[in-house]
């Protein structure tokens, strides 16, 4: 029984999704796969049970919704069915489109199992590891994170990033019906809730890889979001008590 669990949120990946899942399957550590899709039209919840009925019943999981529901609470949706599950101990975010290395997982992995609360795939750490992304969106998130240091104090070099491994203890720790956001503020919340309670976050350098297939899932209001919530986020954060059970 694994004790690691990778949470894919899908909408329309149909393209990548097969191969994401036989590609985190053929890793040396096991991990198992929660997928929660928000009613992909394109089949992607169709593919995924055909794998999970005909090869993966113990390993693949598939939670459906109605609806596309935004990023955050369908890692929320995925936080709560691992926690449920107690033998997991370490429970991640990826991404469908192979933006994230699917081998660096385990290096995530062990740098929770060597002291780190959460540790986060970071494009920045060591200088800027982005391929095939156009110039102008690898500035605006390089200076969103900056912005983000800027606001909150915090110290994290890829406040934005995705490919994240929470130990259970975080994510039993941080009020998860309480997080407000859903895109890329999403994320940010979830890192400075972390740091807030005190918890160890270590930032893995990776090299981070444009989508090849499928359609991006950025827009103009998920970057609002992002940038009006990290001062809601601080200004919310004054004078509150995060204290651990």
């Amino acid at each position: 029984m694994a004790e690691s669990l990778v949470i894919i949120p899908t909408y329309n990946e149909k393209e990548n999704i097969e191969k994401i899942i036989r590609k985190v399957f053929s890793l040396s550590h096991a991990f198992d796969i929660l997928i929660v899709d928000d009613g992909s039209p394109d089949g992607t919840a169709d593919i995924v049970k055909r794998l999970q009925l005909n090869e993966f019943q113990d390993r693949l999981f598939i939670e459906e919704r109605k609806g596309k529901l935004g990023l955050g609470t369908a890692y929320i949706h995925g936080f709560k069915w691992g926690l449920v599950r107690e033998h997991y101990q370490y429970i991640f975010e990826m991404d469908a489109d192979f933006s994230h290395n699917p081998e660096d997982l385990v290096r995530l992995r062990q740098a929770c199992v060597d002291g780190a609360d959460m540790s986060i795939g970071s494009r920045y750490i060591k200088g800027v590891n982005v391929v095939n992304w156009p110039m102008s969106r690898v500035l605006m998130s390089y200076f969103a994170s900056v912005y983000v240091r800027f606001i909150t104090g915090i110290k994290v070099q890829d406040a934005t990033a995705g490919f994240v491994c929470f130990t259970r203890e975080v994510l039993k720790t941080i009020p998860l019906d309480k997080i407000k956001f859903v895109g890329y503020a999403f994320q940010i919340e979830m890192k400075f809730t972390a740091i807030q309670y005190g918890f160890n976050v270590v930032e893995v350098p990776i090299i981070f890889t444009d989508r090849t297939e499928g359609t991006s899932k950025m827009s103009t209001s998920i970057f609002k979001e992002a940038f009006f919530g990290v001062i809601q986020l601080k200004l919310g954060s004054i004078g509150k008590s995060y204290k651990r059970n």
